[in-house]
């Protein structure tokens, strides 16, 4: 990663560390900077300095070029800090308030927007690879109480997008059961709450080493989808012939099936990622004779996100977290996300 060493400004003003990423986008072209602190608060909003953030899937998507974006874009959506400043009219907020960001801004309640990524930080606007930034007040919720910055991170997207297909889609309940696949931070997250919620969890891995640690966490069960490559029949026998009422869909078309022969009648998988790919072949009579509901979804509303926010504090849970890297090592980060080895949240400090 490129290392600008900044220079005082011309106008004087005071100047904080970042990455940008140029095009044409690479994680050879991330760059650290030194760019202008944020103009202090408008009415409506407020100034945070940043602690931590997070990788996810998207952002590494960003950095790597699959998703089109400004050149000089400031990346990362997750961000969690504390509030430095805040503008006229503001009363949620105070000065010394712990925060975390949200990933969709503009989507406060109710029904999902327009799939759209443009007000998605590190997407469509600069994102937390900072020291410090100004937002409206629904750029943020409050972090947990019982997490520390590193911790509150992890939450904006991976924590929120599992939190939002189990409770607020799923309607998960006691003695249900749920399928996670790998151990990336989305189904990590998705076996926390279900164990809290009083649900079974099947898990996959194709490594023995990783689902020995999914098992410490609170894993009903384990499959190795290498050696059992009909995972989906194996999670079926597995519930008495019952099949899973959930599936945590991160693969993709290469998995779907698999999922499809996993749940019970009327079950839920829920398509989050598309690791395998981004179309390819759905066996729709099998769905069709398993009346089952697949649903794609991405991250959650502000009013989820404080919901599980409350929930995470009730219960005490705590995020996995399997690497940290300070923020001039965003590219090391994001090869070490690249490699796969990490099990968890790779968490940035800034």
């Amino acid at each position: 990663m490129v290392r600008c060493e900044g220079k005082p400004l011309p106008n004087g003003d005071p100047v904080m560390k970042a990455v940008r990423v140029r095009n044409p986008a690479s994680l050879d072209s991330l760059e650290v900077v030194d760019i202008a602190e944020p103009d202090s608060p408008a009415a409506g909003e407020i100034t945070v300095k940043l602690h931590a953030s997070s990788l996810n899937f998207h952002d590494y998507a960003v950095v790597a070029g699959m998703i089109p974006t400004d050149d000089k874009r400031i990346p990362l959506s997750d961000g969690a800090g504390e509030v430095v400043a805040v503008g006229e009219g503001v009363e949620e907020f105070a000065v010394g308030d712990r925060v975390i960001s949200t990933f969709f801004p503009q989507w406060e309640r109710g029904a999902p927007p327009l799939g759209s990524f443009e007000t998605t930080p590190g997407d469509g606007i600069d994102g937390f690879a900072r020291e410090m930034v100004t937002k409206g007040t629904s750029a943020f919720t409050h972090a947990p109480k019982s997490l520390d910055f590193v911790e509150a991170a992890t939450l904006p997207c991976a924590g929120l997008t599992a939190w939002r297909a189990l409770m607020e889609d799923g309607k998960l309940v006691p003695g249900q059961t749920v399928l996670v696949q790998g151990t990336g931070g989305v189904s990590l997250f998705a076996l926390l709450f279900a164990k809290a919620a009083g649900a079974k969890v099947i898990a996959t891995s194709s490594s023995d080493e990783k689902l020995k640690t999914v098992r410490d966490l609170g894993a009903d069960h384990t499959i190795n989808y290498k050696s059992c490559e009909e995972w989906g029949d194996a999670a079926f026998d597995w519930t008495d012939g019952k099949g899973v009422d959930h599936v945590i869909e991160v693969g993709g078309p290469g998995t779907v099936n698999q999922s499809i022969a996993a749940i019970r009648p009327g079950g839920h998988i829920h398509l989050i990622g598309i690791l395998t790919g981004q179309s390819g072949e759905v066996e729709t009579a099998a769905l069709m004779r398993k009346m089952g509901r697949l649903q794609g979804l991405t991250v959650g509303s502000r009013v989820m996100q404080q919901r599980m926010i409350e929930a995470i504090d009730a219960n005490g849970l705590k995020p996995q977290i399997s690497d940290r890297f300070p923020l001039e090592k965003l590219a090391d980060a994001f090869r070490h996300e690249e490699s796969g080895s990490h099990l968890g949240k790779i968490a940035i400090e800034i």
